[in-house]
């Protein structure tokens, strides 16, 4: 994405780029849509192309990090048969952003759910999955939350939560409980904040369906929209698109109980499901 970008501001096309590069113009394509990696030596090559500036040493380095790591063996490889395209694609936003904003109205987020919860929600929403299917998901997700949150430098999570979905019984009344737990627990740690919209809130933009917001580490403009639905998932990039959806998670924000208050309300709920 990033690469692009720096293409069209240079004002040159893909297969200008490919020309200069002495590649097929196919491989320009699927380098910038994600599906081939390419060396360090070819990300300075292309920058250099580009016009960025040699001592712009941020861009650089990181990029040329990108192409490492896009190198190695990706952690969710052994899981590829039970995950779709579009999850391999959200895994890896994931793995690369630096922070994590995401509205759920009905659910727990992925990020912050129990293997119990896991579990009950993936039999729900993937009624014909085999029991090996099922636990395989549910291990691709724990591992999501490790990568996230877990390693040397953690993304940091933003989640509001409609009270829905920590009012809503999944699995059973023992399973939520031990995920009410869980969020107060994951709501202590510095790099994790979390809020919920009461029911006496009101009407509120986040009625309409959940959201996750991406932000990267390189620049503000590459952050990602992702939205899953029943008809699949949805990732949007336009500037308009990304700038509604801030609009959106900051309205939320001002109409969610603050931090502690939030914590009060899922210990409240935790107390009256005991």
């Amino acid at each position: 994405m990033e690469l692009r970008s720096r293409r069209e501001a240079a004002a040159l096309t893909s297969e200008a780029t490919a020309e200069a590069m002495g590649w097929h113009p196919s491989k320009m394509t699927r380098i910038e849509a994600g599906r081939s990696g390419l060396t360090g030596q070819d990300v300075r090559a292309l920058l250099d192309f580009y016009g960025v500036p040699a001592d712009d040493t941020e861009t650089r380095d990181t990029l040329e990090g990108f192409a490492r790591q896009g190198k190695r063996r990706t952690w969710w490889r052994p899981y590829s048969d039970v995950l779709t395209r579009q999850y391999t694609d959200l895994i890896a936003f994931e793995s690369e952003a630096s922070s994590v904003r995401s509205y759920q109205l009905a659910l727990i987020p992925g990020l912050l759910q129990t293997p119990d919860y896991a579990r009950a929600v993936t039999r729900v929403l993937q009624p014909g999955s085999s029991p090996e299917a099922v636990n395989a998901l549910v291990d691709v997700k724990l591992q999501r939350q490790n990568q996230a949150l877990s390693r040397e430098d953690p993304v940091t999570l933003r989640a509001i939560v409609d009270e829905a979905a920590i009012r809503r019984v999944v699995g059973s009344g023992a399973v939520m409980a031990k995920q009410l737990q869980a969020l107060l627990e994951a709501s202590e740690r510095p790099n994790i904040t979390l809020q919920v919209i009461a029911f006496d809130a009101g009407a509120h933009v986040g009625m309409l369906g959940a959201f996750v917001i991406y932000g990267f580490p390189i620049r503000s403009d590459l952050d990602v929209v992702y939205i899953e639905g029943q008809a699949g998932s949805h990732y949007l990039e336009r500037s308009q698109d990304r700038a509604m959806y801030d609009n959106h998670f900051e309205h939320l924000r001002a109409a969610a109980l603050g931090v502690q208050q939030s914590r009060d309300r899922i210990s409240h709920v935790l107390k009256d499901d005991r």
